[in-house]
């Protein structure tokens, strides 16, 4: 096994920006999870495509356009959600078809080159990740989790209900524009490590592993937070060591977590069902006295 890769300064690059994304995607998937909706992240994607063409088609750079058009779509299904009382599915659907029409339209007036080089944002690719790159995903990231984690409180009480938060008082439309608005820089931030096609996974699924063996948000929250450094980790250094795209094997990872967890706490259940409490062993045995 060469490990000797991982003293190339792309490959420590890869690992430092896979890790922070690690954090990031899984603080905000959290409140998505307990909202019911997991896939906005791969609507925001699809949305992210427009940008990321707008930036070929200006000559401009592509992360940039990126942010600006995925904030714009996220900030939109908010608003059709809310305010033309749309249901979360439709508000969604809408992002998907207009996100990935808007990004086939403009990715055809751009070239073949370019068609090549957006290949790199569909699937990931962190080895090429650049000084100036890891900046804006540490810079990015770091405020994506410190507001997820400061906010906590009140996001989780308008994901869980919203109605009764509002009239508690909670700045109901300014939390979900925030959220919104954090899911576009993080799925715009994660598109470098895992590509838009897969940002969704790395936000969801370490929340869907730790609601399989935790109990209570924060342990939750906290704990995905976690699992996505250990999946987005380990992708990396598997990657590096089989040559294979990080992006994906970050995503298998996460995955392989989620079916160990599932697993673990099927056999934890099994088990305790058939392990009789002292109680139940006191009345079995009151029994055959009698």
């Amino acid at each position: 096994m060469d490990l000797s890769i991982f003293t190339l300064d792309f490959m420590i690059r890869a690992l430092i920006g896979a890790l922070i994304i690690g954090v990031a995607a899984p603080s905000v998937g959290v409140f998505l999870v307990q909202k019911r909706m997991s896939l906005i992240g791969d609507g925001i994607g699809h949305v992210a495509l427009t940008g990321v063409a707008v930036g070929f088609l200006l000559r401009t750079s592509p992360v940039v356009t990126a942010v600006i058009v995925t904030i714009i779509g996220a900030v939109l299904i908010e608003l059709i959600r809310e305010r033309a009382k749309a249901s979360g599915d439709i508000a969604l659907a809408l992002l998907f078809y207009g996100g990935i029409a808007g990004g086939v339209v403009m990715i055809g007036l751009t070239g073949d080159k370019s068609t090549m080089n957006l290949t790199s944002y569909l699937f990931g690719s962190l080895s090429t990740t650049t000084a100036e790159d890891l900046r804006t995903i540490a810079v990015l990231g770091l405020l994506v989790t410190v507001l997820m984690i400061v906010l906590r409180p009140w996001l989780f009480a308008v994901c869980q209900d919203e109605e009764y938060a509002r009239v508690s008082g909670v700045p109901v439309r300014t939390l979900n524009m925030l959220l919104a608005v954090t899911t576009a820089v993080t799925v715009t931030v994660a598109m470098q490590a895992v590509g838009l096609l897969l940002v969704s996974a790395l936000m969801v699924v370490p929340v869907a592993t730790m609601q399989q063996v935790a109990r209570g948000f924060t342990v939750t929250m906290f704990g995905a937070m976690l699992l996505g450094v250990l999946a987005a980790g380990s992708g990396v250094f598997v990657a590096g060591v089989a040559d294979v795209p990080p992006g994906a094997m970050i995503v298998l990872t996460a995955l392989a977590l989620f079916v160990l967890a599932a697993v673990g706490a099927g056999v934890v259940r099994l088990l305790r069902r058939r392990t009789p409490r002292p109680a139940d062993s006191l009345d079995a045995a009151l029994e055959r006295v009698r």
